[in-house]
């Protein structure tokens, strides 16, 4: 509905959620939590593959609605704050589909974080990136900055707010396409599909495989992938691809 502040459409496989509280998206605790619960809705529907994170007019998140801040005279408001605030980026990243971020406008402080919780990147030409927190007497962020760039650029945004530009996280490789506004949601639909024809049970254990790696030694690591492709080796699924792949024809999936 277009008066939710978060818009979730699904069609093919696909679900658009939308970030929808006008005029810049600025991120309050009935929006964090709305975000919460939408992608843990979709971790569980069997009719989602794959989710596209954007946002509504032309800007993608200015961050943390600065006039909703916890009370620091109220015992616990904090600790209360903090946990929805990591909560936010951690339902997007423990997903269990994946989510591809289209980023049509400024992505500011925590609307930074929430590109940084999602797998797949594009932008529209418009699209700024930063973490300003310093310009607000704060300092916080530097997890997710670092996720993303290298050390002398990370540092450089978290210690000036300084903003970088879609076409040079484009030339530094950092986001997948620079596109047109217009074509922005159209570009990311077709990554979209095509990780919707991939067989859903696969996709998922793909999705924990990435999580999981970038936290473990190489050696175990692999050890972990190793077991996720034996256990997908027993499925439905993997015998449908095989099947395909030898008879030269498109596979069906059903997910087990």
């Amino acid at each position: 509905m277009s008066g939710d502040i978060i818009t979730l459409e699904v069609s093919d496989h696909i679900a658009l959620v939308t970030l929808n509280r006008p005029p810049v998206n600025a991120l309050n605790r009935a929006m964090r939590d709305r975000i919460v619960s939408v992608f843990d809705e979709i971790s569980e529907r069997s009719d989602v593959r794959v989710a596209i994170l954007t946002g509504a007019g032309k800007v993608f998140c200015s961050g943390a609605d600065l006039k909703d801040r916890p009370d620091p005279t109220k015992v616990g408001a904090f600790h209360d704050h903090n946990r929805i605030t990591r909560e936010t980026g951690n339902c997007i990243r423990e997903c269990s589909k994946p989510v591809i971020a289209a980023i049509n406008g400024v992505a500011l402080g925590a609307g930074l974080g929430l590109m940084a919780s999602c797998d797949i990147f594009y932008a529209s030409e418009e699209a700024v990136f930063g973490m300003p927190e310093i310009n607000v007497g704060l300092a916080g962020g530097a997890a997710m900055l670092n996720t993303l760039f290298g050390r002398s650029l990370m540092r450089r945004m978290f210690f000036t707010g300084y903003r970088v530009p879609a076409a040079e996280l484009y030339r530094l490789g950092i986001i997948e396409a620079c596109t047109t506004r217009e074509n922005l949601i159209p570009e990311a639909m077709k990554i979209a599909r095509e990780i919707a024809e991939k067989s859903p049970v696969a996709i998922e254990y793909a999705k924990q495989a990435t999580n999981m790696v970038e936290l473990m030694p190489p050696r175990d690591a692999y050890r972990f992938e190793q077991n996720i492709t034996m256990a997908l080796s027993k499925t439905e699924d993997a015998k449908e691809a095989r099947m395909a792949f030898l008879e030269k024809r498109a596979p069906v999936f059903k997910g087990r």
